[in-house]
């Protein structure tokens, strides 16, 4: 299936590793002009570095704390003048963070939100105008399955992430008459960094493949999600081929979570 974004520009947040690293080595296979962004330089380069070296794609890195607007704003200027019109988006950049509410302070949830909701209102507010006169544009934004069934002990996260689902629908309502489509992917436990401390954390006698291993035994599928199977997902959303497709959220969680 061609995916029709041979020649697109995207930018992806939260890339110099996962989710976001995937989906960028995987839109750049299929032609894309990819703008990846995280906060550690040293990474983010040897991230774009090899995702070059792999697709002989245009990517490029740069620098960026998206909870922090001004960032933000520079970001969207940088990649503007050397990439482009941005007419793909994914909200990608997170942390879990999980713990009862008492434990949950005001700075806490205001560096939360700022990372997980307001980067993705920041850099749809301004990148929205381009993809109107573009003539379109596709946004996903990468919440958890937590936003949807959150359980006890699941702040500041669970909320955020919820609010993450309610910008998807809101946006996708306003935005459907500018052909510019809003999606959102809940992920469960999908390989990464975060996920390997976790596993350690919890089986630390074991190697890491058998603490994946043992984490996904409470998966339906029986196992712990890659990376590539997510970025696979998130491509298909932004594709020509999902023209009809806006304002769900779809679960890539091997089956995990017991809402739709």
């Amino acid at each position: 299936m061609d995916l029709e974004l041979t020649g697109k520009v995207a930018l992806i947040t939260g890339a110099s590793e996962g989710i976001g690293r995937a989906t960028a080595e995987l839109l750049a296979r299929e032609g894309a002009r990819v703008a990846i962004c995280a906060r550690r330089p040293d990474l983010l380069e040897q991230a774009a570095a090899a995702i070059r070296a792999a697709t002989g794609g245009d990517v490029i890195g740069i620098a960026a704390d998206v909870s922090r607007a001004e960032d933000v704003e520079r970001l969207v200027q940088t990649v503007s003048e050397r990439l482009g019109a941005v007419t793909l988006l994914v909200n990608n950049a997170g942390t879990s963070a999980a713990r009862g509410l008492e434990a949950v302070d005001d700075p806490a949830w205001y560096a939360d939100l700022d990372l997980k909701l307001m980067a993705a209102v920041r850099l749809s507010r301004l990148l929205v105008p381009g993809m109107r006169a573009a003539g379109g544009g596709r946004i996903v934004n990468i919440t958890n399955i937590g936003a949807k069934q959150p359980g006890a002990n699941s702040l500041p996260t669970s909320v955020s992430r919820a609010a993450g689902i309610a910008l998807t629908k809101a946006l996708s309502k306003e935005l459907a008459k500018d052909n510019i489509l809003v999606n959102a992917v809940c992920i469960g436990l999908i390989k990464s960094a975060q996920i390997t401390r976790a596993a350690g954390a919890r089986f630390p006698d074991l190697p890491v493949d058998q603490g994946f291993a043992r984490m996904g035994e409470a998966v339906p599928l029986g196992r712990i999600g890659e990376a590539h199977e997510v970025a696979a997902l998130i491509a298909f959303l932004l594709s020509g081929p999902a023209s009809y497709i806006t304002g769900v959220a779809v679960n890539a969680d091997g089956g995990t979570s017991g809402a739709v």
